[in-house]
């Protein structure tokens, strides 16, 4: 071969097309578009995928809380592109939310199954009714990873506000004829979460040992006289009563 021939070949380093991305096995790579999830996170997106996003979203803020934990973390514990989560959810605020009605769901459902009678009995019923959700193992984990997140952190506590309000509350205050019955069904809550918050967040002895009928048997009474017992009498601010 002359010397022109050879010099006459295109240089090695001349401009070619880009070559596509491959993967482990040679295939080529789709390119990522930004601002949309990968095609692997596309094709196994679903009921699936959601369903893993706000488990891992769950575990997360159980473990890490709200304010640690992140898109990022929820995303590589439900084996997602982060940006799956935010077609989802959006926002890291409305993946707690997402995860607190998930939740709640059992609480919200059973209340609407509760006997559809008056208001006599129904301290009871709420305090067997709320026990039963915290010691069922599969509904307690979900709500132990919202009551802490809302514990440290005032967005998550707003949200959980919110749907405690519009989801508990609000079934209950329906039950009642009074015109405090917001008040009344606030101070039963109170009872109730504060008794949760003891026994399952904190759990402080013996209260977190406790059977949980003899829990009904105590806590009862006490609910019940918060729905339905005479509301004390008005007077100024630091009045207390006096023997006569």
């Amino acid at each position: 071969m002359s010397g022109r021939d050879a010099g006459a070949r295109p240089a090695k380093d001349a401009a070619q097309p880009a070559q596509p991305a491959k993967d482990a096995e040679g295939a080529p790579r789709p390119a990522r578009r930004r601002g949309r999830p990968a095609s692997a996170d596309r094709a196994a997106a679903g009921e699936a995928a959601r369903d893993r996003i706000l488990a891992s979203a769950r575990a997360e803020f159980a473990g890490r809380g709200y304010d640690r934990a992140s898109i990022r973390s929820i995303a590589r514990g439900a084996g997602v592109d982060p940006a799956l989560v935010h077609h989802y959810f959006g926002t890291k605020e409305q993946v707690f939310e997402a995860a607190a009605e998930v939740s709640f769901a059992p609480a919200a459902e059973g209340l609407g199954h509760l006997a559809p009678h008056g208001p006599d009995g129904l301290g009871e019923e709420l305090v067997r009714f709320f026990l039963g959700v915290w010691e069922n193992p599969a509904s307690r984990a979900p709500l132990l990873a919202v009551v802490r997140s809302a514990l440290s952190n005032e967005t998550a506590a707003r949200i959980l506000r919110g749907m405690v309000t519009r989801q508990l509350m609000a079934r209950v205050a329906r039950r009642l004829d009074a015109p405090d019955r917001e008040l009344r069904v606030e101070l039963a809550a109170a009872q109730l979460v504060g008794t949760a918050i003891m026994r399952y967040v904190l759990e402080v002895e013996p209260l977190a040992s406790a059977e949980p009928g003899e829990l009904v048997a105590r806590l009862a009474p006490a609910v019940q006289h918060h729905l339905t017992g005479p509301a004390a009498p008005a007077g100024p601010a630091g009045e207390h009563s006096r023997g006569g």
